[in-house]
Order: structure tokens, then C-alpha cells, then sequence
């Protein structure tokens, strides 16, 4: 048995499972759901539909282009066993898996740092426009003030972001 692949969204089907669509040209469509099936008939592109895969890689939400994947093709060639070679194989699944891990983590927070700094950005910019409900009434000295508080500001964002 074979774990195919859902023509839409790109998940795993299952034997026994989804919806086997076979055009008049003989072309084998397969989905895992009828959720994928009626996004089909209707034409979408599973490119513009958010929640497939092809979006996210499109979108740049996952990681496309990596070497490690190279491994994960299929390769048809009967080979005899050796213990050697089999423990060999195992070990250098296992490494491909943990090279994937760190490739993905750094992969996410490397998108996630840009949402910081938009973030930082935007809470600088809210103290400055909302300066004065944070000093004192007295205090209102002028310029001077209010860009030394900005920058007390900047600096404290600057070592948390650093910590």
C-alpha cells in the first residue's frame, strides 16, 4: 500500500481514505478530503487558497528550497541487505532530521525578527505621540525632555531586545 499525496493541499492520503477524481484523459486526481475535491471542481488554485501548502511555500511561510529534502525522495533501487549499511542509513536519517530541526527553527525565527521590529517600531513611535500623559505636568520643559525620555526608552528596548 502507498500513502499518495492530496492534489490540492499536498497532505497525505491514506489507503482507504479521500477521493480518486479520473479525468477523460486518464489523469488521477487524488484528494484527502471533500473539502480539497470541491475546491478542485470549483477551479481554485491551490497557490492563492491560504491553507494549502503550496500557499505557504508561495508565501514564503515554509521552508522550500533545502538540501536536506533531497533526502526524503524516493529511490527505487532493490539493494541487498547489509547490517552495515542499514545502521549506517539509520544514523544518517537521524542526522538529516536533526539538520532539518535546526534549519526550521532558525528559518521561523528569522521571520519572526521582523515582527519585532515592526513591533519596537510602533511602540516608539505611540510614546512620542502619547509623551505627554507619561511626564509630569510640571516638567514640561520643552524639546529637550521629551527626546531624552525617548531616547532612556530606545536604550531600555535596545538591552531587552539584546538579553
Amino acid at each position: 500500500m502507498r500513502v499518495e499525496k492530496c492534489y490540492f493541499c499536498s497532505s497525505p492520503v491514506y489507503p482507504g481514505h479521500g477521493v480518486l477524481f479520473v479525468r477523460n484523459d486518464c489523469k488521477a486526481f487524488r484528494f484527502c478530503r471533500s473539502k480539497c475535491h470541491k475546491n478542485f471542481k470549483r477551479k481554485r488554485n491551490p497557490r492563492k487558497v491560504r491553507w494549502t501548502k503550496a500557499f505557504r511555500k508561495g508565501a514564503g511561510k515554509e521552508l522550500t528550497v533545502d538540501n536536506s529534502f533531497e533526502f526524503e525522495k524516493r529511490r527505487n533501487e532493490p539493494v541487498k541487505y547489509q547490517r552495515e549499511l542499514w545502521n549506517k542509513t539509520v544514523d544518517a536519517m537521524k542526522r538529516v532530521e536533526e539538520i532539518k530541526r535546526k534549519r526550521q527553527a532558525t528559518f521561523i525565527m528569522n521571520r519572526l525578527k521582523k515582527g519585532k521590529e515592526l513591533q519596537k517600531a510602533q511602540d516608539i513611535t505611540e510614546v512620542k505621540q502619547n509623551i505627554h500623559l507619561i511626564r509630569a505636568p510640571q516638567a514640561v520643559k520643552g524639546k529637550q525632555l521629551e527626546e531624552k525620555m525617548v531616547q532612556q526608552l530606545r536604550d531600555t528596548m535596545e538591552t531587552e531586545d539584546s538579553s
